[in-house]
Parts: structure tokens; C-alpha cells; sequence
């Protein structure tokens, strides 16, 4: 997402209520069934710069910075009649995150760990009998995105994906 999305994603969250940095990620990424969920490095110098442009301030309550708006950060705030800025989607392309998203993510996440787990623990033949099924993997991604081979299919001899050259 863009810088001011990230911005107007803040001021509209801050219009709801008082919130802390890592409150207001955890908020984008609910609310966006996990799709968008930006890092810290890119709301607290988004936050910086709201209070030092005087639309948010800053207080340590409890041990954690808590943000507010300011009256002339509640003015820059985005209508609340009108669509978030995390409802816009993906970059706004799409009006709405699809659900399988989610799932998608989280299925990368386990073979991303299984992998890690792989590089970490793995003995060198291990990962040679390994490097297959990632290969296949990637494989069958683009193969589902250019709408070629039924799900079900064996994708084991298939070779590259469409676009790239062969090997060799």
C-alpha cells in the first residue's frame, strides 16, 4: 500500500478511538482479513510525521505510546461515510480482499517454516529430494494463475512455467 494510504488508513482509525502503533496494525490486518498488514517501520514514521504536522499527538499511557487526533487531525481524517482505505483492497484494484486469501497466506507461511526448519536441521540430501517439490510447487502457482492444468493434475515432469526458458 502507498504511503498515503498508510496515512489515511491512520487518521481513520484514529477518528474511532485513541490506539497504539502495533493496536492500529493488528486493526488494518483484521479488517483486512490479512491482507494488508503494515510493519511498523512504515506506521510509526507515518505517525512521526502526523504529530509533527499537529494532526495526531502522542501520550505514554500505561507504557505505550497511545495516539489521538488532533481537531485539525479529526478535519483531515477521511469522510466516514465514504470507503476506508483498507476497504479499497489491493491498491484498489478489487473493492474487497478475497477470503481465500487468507488461507493462501497462511499455507505459504507453513511451507516457508518447513522450508526454514529444512535449511536449518536438514542434511544435504534431505534438501536435494526437497528442492523437487518446491520446484513443483512454483510450478503448479503459475500454472493455476494462467488457468492451464486442472488442480488434480501430476505437475512432477510439467518443466518451467510458461514464460521462462528452460534450463540447459
Amino acid at each position: 500500500m502507498g504511503r498515503g494510504r498508510v496515512r489515511a488508513a491512520l487518521l481513520a482509525l484514529l477518528c474511532e478511538r485513541p490506539m497504539h502503533g502495533y493496536e492500529m496494525i493488528s486493526e488494518l490486518a483484521e479488517r483486512t482479513a490479512g491482507t494488508w498488514r503494515p510493519s511498523p517501520g512504515s506506521i510509526y514514521p507515518t505517525l512521526q510525521i502526523l504529530q509533527d504536522e499537529g494532526l495526531v499527538e502522542g501520550r505514554v499511557e500505561a507504557g505505550r505510546r497511545l495516539f489521538t487526533l488532533t481537531d485539525d487531525g479529526r478535519r483531515a481524517a477521511p469522510s466516514p461515510d465514504g470507503p476506508r482505505p483498507w476497504e479499497q483492497g489491493n491498491c484498489g484494484r478489487c473493492p474487497r480482499p478475497d477470503p481465500c486469501d487468507t488461507e493462501l497466506r497462511d499455507a505459504a507461511a507453513q511451507l516457508l517454516l518447513a522450508v526454514d526448519q529444512l535449511l536449518d536441521a536438514g542434511t544435504s540430501e534431505q534438501k536435494v529430494r526437497a528442492l523437487p517439490h518446491l520446484t513443483a510447487a512454483r510450478q503448479a502457482i503459475y500454472l493455476a494463475l494462467a488457468d492451464a492444468v486442472p488442480p488434480d493434475t501430476d505437475l512432477s515432469d510439467t518443466g518451467p512455467p510458461p514464460g521462462t526458458a528452460s534450463p540447459g
